[in-house]
């Protein structure tokens, strides 16, 4: 009989945990979808993005120095002047011809003139397809590589901007939270001031009170309508930034989940101190990479160039094309530096200095990121604490704003002392709702600290 009790009280539990859990993600998902309404939205982000593309699109830039690169090439020539070569075929041939004519009894062979010809090339056009391909060469290597490892750099720039948007719509919507139950505390506080103000008069109209209580509750109404007034100018300014933050218009409503605002966020403690998530240190691994590639780049000096080239055109005089026009010149170039005075070995230490600086950045980096989610575990505990405090404070001051009102109510208390009664339970409930919106943005601050929170990569 015990073991089937216990049964029933296991899945009791189970079921339970399972409800649990489902309210809980029903009951965050208005904060989610407003996080992925920011993904989806904002300018920031999408200026991010389309540096990501670029760099997708350079890196099929380095992959495309690979291929051939075929170019149409072409030239024409107008000359007149200029250097000449002379050529004295008259003076050569004329007597010969002269001799011959006299033998021959006949004219058959004619006078030469001297010829001039100009050297820059008359009415002269050269067309040509030029299709050029690199054999070996080491930097067109390493540029591919490197620009792969930018890709990665920049989508790690992207989450980066992604998880301190997460953090600014979480703040904002607490923030906008905070303010919202402000006023609802305040318009609260009003209607009880209100009231009394027109028990007061009656009380007054009756000789039963003097005028100093009402006097004194017309101060406080005053100062409660100016603690509104500031609260509204407050949530207007967190519904600008919050709708900023999505790309929405300013003054559009945001939705509060007050449900999911009162359940305490849950920070798992095990593996606390975990920063190797971040964004930023891939980043600087990524750089680490970079900088190693740029040594070897810079070493690549070493390594010959070695390319072919293949002209397929015609050249010609008076635009004439015919199979004596057309030509083919095929070749191989070797680029092989031997000497520059020691201006590699330059580079090579440059690069390498640039590479040490980034190992040193990383451990850097990663010690700050350690003290900072250290800072907030700090001011999550304390939040907490605070907020724990604030709710027994507040369980405190109700109780003791009760007793007063029926003592007041019975003609056995000063109006001053009710109205200390009804400030200490006006700010005993606006310090809970700010220390509850404190815990929740303590616990985004660890969560962006410990980049935990999930983002689409896509």
């Amino acid at each position: 009989m015990s073991t089937t009790i216990n049964k029933k009280i296991t899945f009791i539990y189970i079921a339970l945990f399972l409800c649990g859990s489902l309210l809980s993600k029903a009951q965050s998902s208005t904060l989610d979808a407003y996080i992925q309404e920011a993904f989806s939205n904002n300018n920031g982000l999408k200026q991010q993005q389309l540096q990501w593309q670029k760099s997708l699109f350079a890196l099929k830039e380095a992959r495309s120095l690979f291929y051939p690169n075929v170019s149409v090439l072409g030239s024409y020539n107008k000359a007149d002047g200029g250097r000449t070569i002379d050529l004295p075929i008259g003076d050569l041939f004329n007597p010969v011809y002269s001799t011959l004519n006299q033998i021959t009894a006949s004219n058959s062979f004619p006078t030469l003139k001297n010829e001039s010809i100009l050297l820059n090339p008359d009415n002269f056009y050269d067309a040509k397809f030029r299709t050029v391909l690199p054999l070996v060469d080491a930097e067109i290597y390493y540029n591919k590589k490197i620009k792969k490892v930018m890709i990665s750099q920049q989508q790690a720039a992207v989450n980066v901007y992604k998880r301190e948007l997460v953090k600014e719509v979480k703040y904002a919507y607490y923030q906008y939270y905070q303010a919202s139950k402000a006023i609802d505390i305040y318009n609260n506080s009003l209607q009880l001031v209100t009231e009394n103000i027109r028990v007061n008069e009656s009380l007054l109209r009756n000789g039963v009170r003097n005028s100093t209580a009402l006097t004194r509750a017309e101060t406080e109404k005053q100062k409660i309508n100016a603690s509104i007034t500031e609260s509204e100018n407050n949530k207007k300014n967190a519904q600008a930034y919050f709708n900023f933050l999505l790309n929405k218009p300013l003054t559009e409503a945001v939705a509060i989940d007050t449900d999911a605002v009162a359940q305490l966020p849950n920070v798992v403690e095990e593996n606390t101190l975990d920063v190797t998530q971040r964004e930023e240190l891939l980043q600087l691994k990524d750089a680490t990479a970079i900088y190693a590639l740029n040594t070897k780049l810079k070493k690549a000096y070493m390594v010959p160039k070695l390319n072919t080239s293949l002209d397929l055109g015609s050249q010609g005089f008076n635009w004439q094309y015919n199979n004596k026009t057309q030509y083919y010149f095929w070749g191989v170039n070797l680029q092989w530096d031997l000497f520059a005075a020691g201006r590699n070995n330059y580079k090579i230490k440059q690069a390498g200095i640039d590479q040490a600086g980034s190992i040193i950045a990383y451990d850097d980096a990663e010690k700050s990121f350690m003290l900072q989610l250290t800072q907030a575990l700090n001011n999550y505990n304390s939040a907490l604490a605070n907020y724990k405090s604030a709710e027994e404070q507040l369980q405190l001051a109700t109780k003791y704003y009760s007793d007063q009102l029926k003592v007041y109510k019975e003609g056995q208390l000063l109006y001053i002392e009710l109205i200390d009664a009804l400030n200490q339970l006006t700010g005993a409930k606006l310090q809970e709702s700010i220390t509850l919106a404190n815990v929740h943005i303590a616990a985004a601050a660890i969560e962006r600290n410990k980049a935990s929170y999930p983002i689409n990569n896509k």
